[in-house]
């Protein structure tokens, strides 16, 4: 991971399954390789819906991270997914891009692909844009 990655994102990676960053675009886009496993499936071999969420939300992030840089947290005012296929174990991708850029409040889209291309789920995220500073000063006062 990058040298500017804070702590703890690595465990969180990690436990999403991330392979790779495939793409993280100025333009406010990102993609993520990720590896479903089958303990995070529940009855018939089906990807609990939560991972799918992750995946995209996390793709969501980095697409707003790839556009504001490494001081801005992209932090989640709503976020809506709709389900169309079951994800399975094996690889998959999640896709992110701006829809709609404000000074402090975004609007992104994103996708989950499997490895033919087809579409699993697609979300919507308002994300608030706040200084990492800020964030950071509020997590070291709470503990």
């Amino acid at each position: 991971m990058a040298d500017d990655t804070p702590t703890g994102v690595e465990d969180l990676n990690r436990t999403l399954g991330m392979i790779r960053r495939i793409e993280m675009n100025p333009e406010g886009r990102a993609s993520i390789e990720y590896e479903a496993g089958l303990h995070m499936c529940h009855s018939g071999g089906v990807v609990q819906g939560g991972f799918v969420t992750g995946w995209i939300d996390a793709a969501m992030a980095h697409a707003a991270i790839a556009m504001t840089g490494p001081g801005v947290v992209p932090m989640s005012l709503e976020l809506k997914v709709s389900f169309f296929a079951p994800a399975r174990p094996g690889r998959v991708i999640a896709e992110a891009w701006v829809e709609r850029r404000g000074r402090t409040t975004c609007f992104f889209e994103g996708r989950l692909l499997d490895p033919a291309g087809k579409v699993l789920a697609k979300a919507s995220s308002t994300l608030q844009l706040v200084d990492r500073a800020k964030v950071e000063a509020a997590s070291r006062a709470a503990t």
